[in-house]
């Protein structure tokens, strides 16, 4: 058996197209001062609402996350819901688009109580308190102009939720 070269190539050196020379310069998620201007993680994100929610344990905060943002993901409707999937998580934002939209709004407290449902041994007050620790970390990661534009979208009462106050016009 004889041994065989192998001639050498050099292949030049090319730059690789990047979404900035694909589509021009990418819009930072979130659109006020205080967003952050690149995806957080999913660990980010389950950390905040843990410590949001003081849960005990991460599966648990990662529970509670799961089941909030499905329940989130059926009411946001239009650009809202597409900016706010953009903005998440890529496992949050999946959870948010997977979602079939809604038939109807819910009321506030109708969405804290189908999340009570959704959740083994919850009250309406652990609900509560679920749905709070998940919504109200998303200012903060997705940026309070996204956070006014889906709270604008849903019926009245879901500002606290985000831990906001719910200021309504006087009659």
């Amino acid at each position: 058996m004889t041994a065989t070269t192998v001639p050498t190539v050099t292949v030049p050196r090319v730059a690789l197209p990047t979404p900035t020379t694909l589509s021009g310069p990418r819009k930072p998620y979130g659109t006020d001062a205080g967003a952050r201007t690149a995806r957080s993680t999913w660990t980010d994100l389950i950390d905040k609402v843990q410590e949001a929610g003081r849960y005990p344990t991460r599966p648990e905060a990662e529970r509670v996350t799961r089941i909030v943002l499905s329940a989130l993901g059926a009411h946001v409707v239009g650009d809202e819901r597409v900016d706010l999937a953009r903005a998440l998580p890529e496992e949050a934002a999946k959870l948010v688009a997977a979602q079939i939209p809604a038939t109807r709004p819910r009321t506030a407290p109708e969405f804290v109580e189908s999340v009570a449902a959704r959740t083994e041994g919850a009250t309406p007050a652990t609900a509560r308190w679920d749905v709070s620790s998940v919504l109200s970390v998303l200012p903060k990661l997705v940026g309070d102009d996204l956070v006014t534009r889906i709270i604008t979208q849903l019926p009245p009462g879901y500002a606290l939720l985000f831990g906001r106050a719910d200021l309504a016009a006087a009659p």
